[in-house]
């Protein structure tokens, strides 16, 4: 007889295992959250569906859903790794999860990592269900899709980067205000609906500074009319999360 088949053997998983189980469980909490769905699912398809049928706003080049598709793709990079990951993660400090799971085997930046993977999974659901609801429209591609994947990528790291800020600094109550409040902002006037150009001239450097409005045009240009991939928009993206990512890393309060 094997004595040692029934032996404890204390001790954490490993870090990897760590990361996917973390994830996984956040990823299932998330999906079963009747106000994060509609935040990152069932807005951005009834605004493309709307807007499709009725236009209402004048969106200047090409056909509606050709300009539509790629600002809903930000508007929906915006929900899910801005507004959603800030709220969530400013009411984990407020009932003392993230304090909990700070001192557990599973390390803060393993934390970090698992919100960062539960962000993508959500991402690629939203990509997959915008993108085939607006070739159903007629949308038609037109540039890199590996272009259009790194500004994804850039606009999810400065999003979340900004989320992580606002969520480890304010007060939950404050979080939650004030990210509903910059959404709302950003999608009346950070042209992820209408195009920049629609905008008076003199607010389109400052637009263009936002993260939504350097994600919504770098979409636009490649996507809509085939642009190489902009390297501004991507500056301004990483300075984002460049920016809020260290002030994040210095100031972030864990309860």
């Amino acid at each position: 007889m094997n004595t040692g088949t029934f032996t404890p053997r204390p001790g954490a998983a490993p870090l990897a295992r760590m990361v996917a189980a973390q994830a996984a469980f956040e990823l299932r909490l998330l999906l079963r959250n009747g106000e994060q769905l509609l935040l990152t699912l069932v807005i951005p398809v009834l605004l493309l569906i709307g807007l499709a049928a009725v236009p209402v706003v004048d969106l200047g080049e090409g056909t509606t859903v050709d300009v539509l598709v790629p600002g809903v793709i930000a508007l929906s990079v915006m929900s899910t790794a801005f507004t959603s990951l800030a709220i969530s993660t400013g009411f984990e400090r407020r009932y003392g999860v993230l304090k909990r799971l700070a001192v557990s085997p599973l390390p803060r930046g393993a934390l970090l990592a698992a919100k960062v993977i539960t962000v993508l999974a959500l991402e690629l659901v939203q990509l997959v269900l915008v993108g085939g609801l607006g070739w159903a429209l007629g949308w038609r591609p037109q540039g890199a899709p590996a272009a259009a994947l790194v500004l994804v990528l850039a606009g999810t790291a400065a999003f979340a980067a900004l989320a992580l800020l606002m969520a480890g600094t304010l007060p939950a109550e404050a979080t939650l205000a004030t990210a509903n409040l910059v959404y709302v902002l950003l999608l009346v006037g950070g042209a992820v609906v209408v195009p920049l150009d629609r905008y008076p001239e003199s607010l389109h450097a400052l637009i263009g500074a936002t993260p939504a409005g350097a994600l919504a045009e770098g979409l636009r240009a490649v996507l809509t009319r085939g642009e190489p991939l902009p390297w501004a928009a991507v500056g301004v993206l990483a300075a984002w999360a460049v920016a809020c990512g260290a002030a994040a890393a210095r100031w972030f309060r864990w309860e």
